[in-house]
């Protein structure tokens, strides 16, 4: 029996060359965001992989303050491909605000994570 590369693993090597990945469930016509092995409702296993357009709007923002540490966003995107994940945001992030992914490979050569830029406006 072959080992096949877990959802996690083909998700950080999109990130790593980029790309902000998520599965797609055919049986229920949606997004499926953290990766799985399985579709959630659906029990399809076979999930199509994407690559989303990194675009998407503020949905809620808090600000941590860690004690003796610098303040840092915690922020929840919606994605334009319809599903939501947690990040931070460059800048002071408002509700409502269009932001663009980019991956950010942490110095101690750990996972790259999708981190956003607030999108200027037109």
């Amino acid at each position: 029996m072959t080992q096949q590369e877990s959802p996690l693993a083909i998700y950080h090597r999109h990130l790593s060359a980029g790309h902000l990945a998520y599965q797609y469930d055919t049986r229920t016509e949606s997004a499926v965001f953290p990766p799985r092995v399985i579709g959630p409702g659906s029990g399809n296993p076979a999930l199509e992989w994407r690559l989303s357009a990194g675009l998407g709007t503020v949905h809620a923002v808090t600000v941590v303050h860690p004690r003796d540490q610098d303040p840092y966003n915690v922020v929840l995107i919606d994605l334009d491909e319809g599903f939501r994940l947690m990040s931070r945001v460059e800048g002071e992030p408002a509700i409502g605000m269009r932001v663009r992914m980019r991956a950010h490979t942490p110095p101690d050569g750990g996972a790259p994570y999708p981190v956003f830029d607030i999108e200027e406006s037109a």
